[in-house]
């Protein structure tokens, strides 16, 4: 799928750095969501697993009872990130500027993304710069609900059904390389 200039604008033009300013020490999914999000962490996450927590806030979503080899953390607030305690480290960057991670090549174990992707204007973009981010045949795992800061989404979401945008996120995939299961 390739994305026009209308797909990528958002409601709200303004730098996402001032939305993002405030911290917001809510939760973002329901309880349930959570829940099931972590359960499906549990299964698939070994200790020995070197994660990139993408698009993170003050909570990583991962079972209480494992410690991992390490947890890099992303986000736009660095106070929601410094309360993250699962983070071995950090940075914050402003994913629809720039793309390029500062993370080196084929040395991440699994990528999440939870509840971020309904904001990427480019993708794309940060679809290839995972991929060289993370070791080949291994996990990226993007989960999202319905709800969203809508102001901030690029219209390729606001304007899709729950279905179109699993088939968006999909088609972003295969096109740089993944495998994708549902």
């Amino acid at each position: 799928m390739k994305l026009t200039l209308k797909d990528r604008e958002k409601i709200d033009f303004s730098d996402d750095f001032l939305f993002y300013q405030q911290p917001r020490y809510v939760h973002h999914l329901s309880s349930s969501f959570r829940e099931r999000l972590t359960n499906l962490y549990s299964k698939y996450l070994c200790e020995h697993n070197v994660i990139l927590d993408l698009m993170s806030s003050w909570v990583s979503h991962l079972p209480n009872n494992k410690k991992y080899k390490k947890i890099i953390g992303h986000g736009m607030n660095e106070s929601e990130l410094m309360a993250n305690n699962r983070l071995d480290s950090y940075w914050v960057q402003n994913l629809n500027k720039k793309q390029n991670m500062p993370i080196e090549s084929s040395s991440v174990d699994i990528g999440l993304i939870v509840a971020g992707w309904q904001y990427l204007q480019y993708p794309e973009k940060v679809s290839l710069e995972l991929s060289r981010i993370i070791k080949s045949n291994s996990l990226l795992i993007i989960s999202f609900t319905n709800r969203a800061f809508w102001s901030k989404s690029p219209n390729i979401w606001t304007q899709s059904s729950t279905d179109e945008r699993i088939e968006y996120v999909k088609s972003v995939l295969l096109a740089n390389g993944w495998t994708v299961e549902k």
